[in-house]
C-alpha cells in the first residue's frame, strides 16, 4: 500500500492485515493535484451552457423543467393583457382624460386636408366676405354723410344706421352658416376617424350638407335664447333704476347678481346641450330630439364634460395669444420705429402688418375650431361607450368592413336603423 493508504489506515485505527476481509469498494477516481483539473480522469463533464445530471434521477439544482425529457411545461406567469382594438385614432374603450385631450390634435394631424382645409376655407370665406362688405359700405356711408346738406344729414345718418344693421344681419347669417357647416364636418370626421376611415374634404361636405339646416337652427336657437334672457334681465334693471336714486343700490346689487346668475345658467345649459351637434349629424335627429339626447348623455358626467371642454378652450386660446401677441406689439410699435418722421411708408407698413395679423388670426381660428369641435365629438363617443357600449358596435362595424360585408351605421341607435341594415 502507498504511504497515503497507511496514513489513512492509521487515522482510522484499523490494522492493515492482508487477510482481513474487506468489502469491495468501487475505485475512486484519482484526485488531481491541487489547482489542476483532472481532465481525462473524471466522467465526461457537461459543456458550457449545459447542466450536469444529478444522481438518482433528480433534477439538478437550478435546472429548468423544460430541459427534462417528457416534462416540458409552459412558461410560468399570468396570461398577457390584450389591449382594446384601435382601428383609428382612439382605442375602442372608455376614453381617459388624456386621450380626450389628445384625440382632437391627432385627428388634425391625421387628416389635415379635410379638417384644417375645411376650417381654413370656411374661415377665409367668412373673413373675405366681412371685409368685402364692411370696407366698401363704410366708405360709401362716409361719402354720403359728407356730401349731404346740413338739413339732410340727420336723415342720411339714420338711413345709414339701418343699412348697417341689415349688413350686420347678413354677415351674422353667413357666419352662422359657416360655423354650422364646419362643426358638422369636424364631428363627422372624428366619428369616421375612430373607425379608421379617412374621408376627403368633398366626401365630408357631401355627407354633412343635409344636416346643415338643423345645425343652423340649433345655433340660432341658442343665440335667441341667450338674447331674450339678457334682454329680460336688462329690462328689470332699467325698471329698478327708473324708480329714482333711492333704488340705486338695489339696482347695482341686482345687476351684479343677475349677471352672475345668467353666466352660471348659460354655462350649465351650454354644457348640458354640448353634444347636440353630434346627435344632429351622427344620429340624424331633429333639434329638440337632439337636445333631449344630449341631456341624457351628459347626465352623471357634467363636470367631466365641462372640465375637458374648458381645458381645451384654455389651451387653444393660450396658444393663440402666444402667437398673436408679438404681431400685435409689432403693429403697435413698428410704425414709430420704422417710420419716425411719419412719411408715406407708414401706410404701407400698416397694410402689410395688419394683413399679416389677419392671416395669422384666420389660421389660429381654423385650428381652434377644429380642435374644439373635435373635442365635443370625442366626448360624445366616450359618453356613448360608457352608457350604451358603443365600442362593441364600432368593433362589429370594423370587422364587417374588413370582411367585405355591409354593416349598419354604428352611430345610429338600433331603433333608428332601417330594416335593410338592422
Amino acid at each position: 500500500m502507498t504511504d497515503g493508504a497507511e496514513k489513512h489506515s492509521g487515522q482510522n485505527q484499523v490494522p492493515a492485515t492482508p487477510d482481513a476481509a474487506q468489502p469491495e469498494q468501487p475505485a475512486a477516481p484519482a484526485q488531481p493535484p491541487y489547482g489542476q483539473p483532472g481532465y481525462g480522469q473524471q466522467p465526461p463533464q457537461p459543456q458550457y451552457g449545459e447542466y450536469a445530471q444529478a444522481p438518482y434521477g433528480q433534477p439538478a439544482w437550478g435546472q429548468p423543467d423544460w430541459q427534462q425529457p417528457g416534462m416540458q411545461q409552459p412558461v410560468m406567469g399570468a396570461p398577457g393583457w390584450t389591449p382594446p382594438p384601435k382601428p383609428g385614432i382612439i382605442p375602442l374603450r372608455p376614453l381617459s382624460f388624456g386621450t380626450l385631450l389628445g384625440a382632437p390634435f391627432q385627428m388634425l394631424k391625421r387628416n389635415p386636408k379635410a379638417t384644417f382645409g375645411s376650417a381654413l376655407l370656411i374661415q377665409g370665406i367668412v373673413g373675405v366676405a366681412t371685409i368685402a362688405a364692411i370696407v366698401p359700405f363704410t366708405l360709401w356711408i362716409v361719402g354720403r354723410v359728407d356730401n349731404a346738406s346740413v338739413a339732410d344729414q340727420s336723415e342720411v345718418i339714420a338711413g345709414s344706421v339701418g343699412l348697417g344693421i341689415l349688413v350686420g344681419v347678413v354677415l351674422f347669417a353667413v357666419s352662422l352658416l359657416a360655423s354650422a357647416l364646419l362643426q358638422g364636418v369636424i364631428v363627422l370626421e372624428a366619428a369616421r376617424a375612430t373607425l379608421g376611415e379617412k374621408l376627403t374634404l368633398g366626401a365630408l361636405w357631401k355627407r354633412v350638407l343635409p344636416r346643415v339646416l338643423p345645425l343652423v337652427g340649433w345655433l340660432l336657437l341658442l343665440g335667441i335664447g341667450f338674447t331674450l334672457a339678457l334682454a329680460f334681465l336688462v329690462l328689470i334693471a332699467v325698471l329698478i333704476f327708473a324708480q329714482g336714486e333711492g333704488f340705486l343700490g338695489l339696482g347695482i346689487a341686482y345687476s351684479v347678481l343677475a349677471g352672475i346668475g345668467l353666466l352660471v345658467l348659460s354655462v350649465w345649459i351650454y354644457t348640458k346641450t354640448l353634444l347636440v351637434p353630434c346627435a344632429i349629424v351622427l344620429e340624424r335627429l331633429g333639434i329638440f330630439a337632439a337636445v333631449r339626447r344630449s341631456w341624457v348623455l351628459v347626465r352623471g358626467a357634467f363636470w367631466k364634460v365641462f372640465g375637458v371642454n374648458l381645458l381645451v378652450a384654455v389651451i387653444v386660446n393660450t396658444i393663440a395669444q402666444i402667437v398673436t401677441a408679438p404681431l400685435s406689439i409689432l403693429v403697435g410699435f413698428g410704425t414709430t420705429i420704422l417710420d419716425p418722421n411719419g412719411s408715406g411708408d407708414q401706410v404701407a407698413f400698416l397694410i402689410i402688418t395688419n394683413g399679416l395679423v389677419l392671416l395669422v388670426t384666420i389660421i389660429i381660428g381654423a385650428v381652434a375650431s377644429v380642435v374644439q369641435s373635435g373635442t365635443i365629438a370625442f366626448l360624445y363617443i366616450d359618453r356613448r361607450i360608457r352608457t350604451e357600449a358603443l365600442d362593441l358596435d364600432l368593433q362589429r362595424a370594423v370587422e364587417a368592413r374588413e370582411s367585405g360585408t355591409e354593416a349598419a351605421d354604428p352611430y345610429l341607435p338600433a331603433d333608428r336603423l332601417s330594416p335593410a341594415t338592422a
